[in-house]
């Protein structure tokens, strides 16, 4: 996908002929003598247009036919051409991801919310929207585009509705938390897997504009009705493997918007920057404070090492400094015995450092533990099982 227009729209009335053009003699010099002087001047005028391709036909065979005989207007054609092409620079149709934040906080500036979006919610507000103006320079060919979702301990290829159905059906778990329709409709699968395979399924039989609506429907209902329970962030979203309070619910789901988003932009060879920074910090944190069960989880299923003493809860035990990089990192300390053990800086046994878009890829299943850019100190053992942990959270 490139922009309309673009550095040929300079070059769309073809080449610019020169005085060598004309081979067979009529090209010299006197021949400038057989236009007049009104008209050459009136064709002179015509040179900026024509560059830009927005002659009549009529006027650009005129200036065409006069350009070989005249090279005063041959080169100063030529080089308003050239102009034209620097004009029209082709770059990314994406805005940068803070201009919608900035337009945003200008409008409410002026004219408060009514009814103010909590911030917890924003992420998700962003990166549905973003995805929605990735999706607007879709062609028809494009839809059709395989796109590879890959995690940690699997992959699958899914065309672009597919992947739109995948994420409107998690999300649909967050909609009923709300009271808002399932868009799988009454006695649908509660399994994130199950709900998947039936979405995908169903998107078969309609067409982009149908699915993108009905899940770009969704997220606004979804933003407008959490914005009405702004006093109810913790409320239970079951996501039946797993259960979150809303405000960390809508966070993996900004989450999981913005990587596959990345996938799709991929698929299709097209530039998307990562989240604005406050947004990527909520989901930096989001991940950072799964990390003390997910080492546990890995533990109990004897993917990790086992605990170097017993601590309870409650008291001092081993931590780990996992340490973020960029405008949305920070600092977490990581219990490593016991995800009830108390975190401190006093007794830090391991540090551990990644740039905030590099943790999160890792998150997502997207880099594996072993190829992260890392920083790392002490305990080797504990930061290889920390690197592992976060990988483990990856899902479809």
């Amino acid at each position: 996908m490139s922009p309309a227009g673009g550095r040929d729209a300079g070059r769309a009335a073809g080449p610019v002929p020169g005085p060598a053009a004309a081979e067979d003699g009529e090209g010299s010099a006197a021949e400038a003598g057989r236009t007049s002087p009104d008209e050459h001047l009136a064709l002179k005028s015509l040179l900026g247009v024509w560059a830009l391709a927005v002659c009549s036909p009529e006027e650009t065979a005129a200036v065409e036919a006069h350009l070989p005989r005249c090279p005063p207007c041959a080169e100063e054609a030529r080089q308003l051409r050239d102009a034209v092409g620097l004009m029209h620079r082709e770059e990314s149709l994406d805005p940068g991801p803070l201009l919608r934040s900035r337009v945003l906080d200008e409008c409410l500036r002026r004219r408060p919310a009514h009814t103010p979006l909590p911030e917890w919610a924003a992420p998700y507000d962003a990166e549905t929207a973003r995805l929605d103006a990735l999706l607007r320079d879709m062609g028809e060919a494009e839809w059709n585009t395989p796109v590879r979702l890959h995690w940690a301990t699997g992959e699958r290829t899914l065309t672009l509705c597919g992947v739109l159905a995948h994420l409107g059906s998690v999300d649909g778990l967050v909609a009923t938390a709300l009271g808002l329709d399932d868009p799988l409709g009454p006695g649908a699968p509660r399994t994130v897997g199950d709900r998947t395979e039936t979405a995908v399924e169903r998107c078969r039989a309609h067409g982009p504009p149908f699915v993108r609506n009905k899940w770009r429907t969704q997220t606004r209902n979804i933003v407008r009705t959490a914005a009405l329970h702004a006093h109810e962030a913790d409320l239970p979203v079951d996501f039946a493997e797993f259960r979150r309070p809303l405000r960390d619910a809508l966070a993996g789901r900004a989450f999981a918007c913005w990587i596959h988003a990345e996938d799709i932009a991929t698929a299709v060879d097209y530039p998307y920057e990562p989240p604005a920074p406050e947004h990527l910090a909520r989901m930096v944190d989001f991940i950072a404070r799964r990390l003390p069960e997910a080492i546990a989880a890995r533990r109990r299923a004897g993917l990790a090492a086992p605990p170097r003493r017993l601590t309870a809860a409650g008291a001092p035990g081993r931590t780990l400094r996992l340490e973020i990089g960029g405008r949305g990192g920070g600092d977490w300390y990581i219990p490593l015995d016991s995800p009830a053990a108390l975190a401190s800086p006093e007794h830090t046994v391991a540090r551990l450092a990644l740039e905030d878009t590099e943790f999160c890829r890792l998150a997502a299943g997207h880099v594996p533990p072993r190829e992260a850019a890392a920083g790392r100190e002490g305990d080797d053992e504990a930061v290889g099982d920390t690197l592992r942990a976060v990988a483990s959270l990856s899902r479809m």
